[in-house]
């Protein structure tokens, strides 16, 4: 019974298959450590990046322009005078906007000029700089040297060249041939095409506008560069949609102009209306910014302090007037 039994116990077992031989491990090598630091995510971390960016900008913003603009109006308000190693200040109030206004005439006569001259100069500047960004955007040979020859006077539009070029070559560091380098500037085509012409002395006052507009060309077209940057940029964003279905229509040129193009690029007249405007005003060139930087050159700070602030006043009561008129007649694409 035993042998038998053993032998039931030996047939019920089944034969054990030999076990694979194990794979060697590979060889690893150092593990990485993980950085220690703070754990922020990437889009964290690219606002921090721009932050950093911007702090630069922020700072230099705080320091040199908001900092110095509130120390000017404080200085508007006070009577200056410089004493050892500091600015002695003494509350006057408003008594140096008042006198800007009423015992200083060359400043009331300057303000007149420059307001003056901006009104006639801004729309024919923007005037030019639309007719030029059409020619502009059109295709023709040689297009791209003339959309740089139109921009190079922003490039080259500093302090020296202008100075050169209107003939003021002593204060360039130049000390002749000024006479003789403005000529080319300075040539009098209008005066001699309306005596060609035979009205040049039928009115004064039309003859003397013509003479004006036509003596000052060359500054017009040296102040239009931005403004034919601006409105040649409009011009490529109008749809081709708009192209296309006014030419199913049959519209003509002049048709397509004051019909498509104008509306479209109306934005765009009230960006270049501003920066006109304010370029217009804060000329070194023109008159009342030479009379504040004579005062400030005369250590009269706090009357030029009070200059400029009126000066500021103005441009922003004459955009104020002129942008809310302008605006009525703009298109804007919903």
């Amino acid at each position: 019974m035993a042998e038998n039994a053993n032998a039931t116990v030996k047939a019920s077992k089944k034969p054990v298959a030999p076990k694979a031989p194990k794979a060697p491990k590979a060889a690893s090598g150092p593990k990485e450590k993980k950085p220690k630091g703070l754990k922020i995510s990437y889009e964290r971390r690219k606002m921090v990046y721009g932050y950093g960016f911007l702090a630069i900008w922020i700072i230099g913003t705080i320091y040199f322009f908001i900092k110095p603009l509130i120390v000017s109006f404080i200085y508007s308000l006070n009577e200056t005078s410089i004493t050892l190693g500091a600015m002695q200040l003494k509350f006057i109030g408003i008594q140096n906007y008042i006198d800007t206004f009423t015992k200083d005439t060359d400043y009331v006569d300057a303000l007149l000029a420059v307001l003056k001259d901006t009104l006639w100069k801004t729309p024919l500047i923007i005037i030019f700089s639309i007719f030029i960004a059409v020619i502009l955007n059109q295709k023709f040979r040689g297009r791209t040297f003339a959309r740089a020859v139109f921009f190079l006077p922003v490039i080259i539009a500093t302090g020296p060249v202008m100075s050169i070029i209107n003939g003021d070559m002593d204060s360039s560091g130049y000390a002749g041939g000024a006479d003789q380098f403005s000529t080319m500037f300075e040539t009098d085509m209008a005066g001699a095409l309306l005596r060609f012409l035979g009205v040049y002395n039928i009115s004064d006052s039309v003859t003397e506008v013509i003479s004006l507009i036509t003596s000052d060309i060359f500054n017009l077209v040296w102040n239009s560069g931005i403004q034919i940057i601006i409105f040649l940029a409009a011009l490529q964003n109008i749809p081709f949609s708009a192209k296309e279905a006014a030419q199913i229509e049959g519209a003509t040129g002049w048709e397509f102009f004051w019909k498509i193009t104008l509306p479209y690029i109306s934005p765009m007249i009230i960006a270049n209306l501003i920066y006109t405007i304010v370029d217009s005003f804060i000329d070194p060139a023109n008159g009342v910014m030479a009379l504040v930087l004579q005062q400030a050159s005369a250590w009269n700070h706090g009357y030029s302090a009070a200059m400029a602030w009126a000066y500021f006043l103005i441009v922003i009561l004459a955009l104020g007037i002129v942008l809310p008129i302008v605006n009525k007649f703009v298109y804007y694409e919903v």
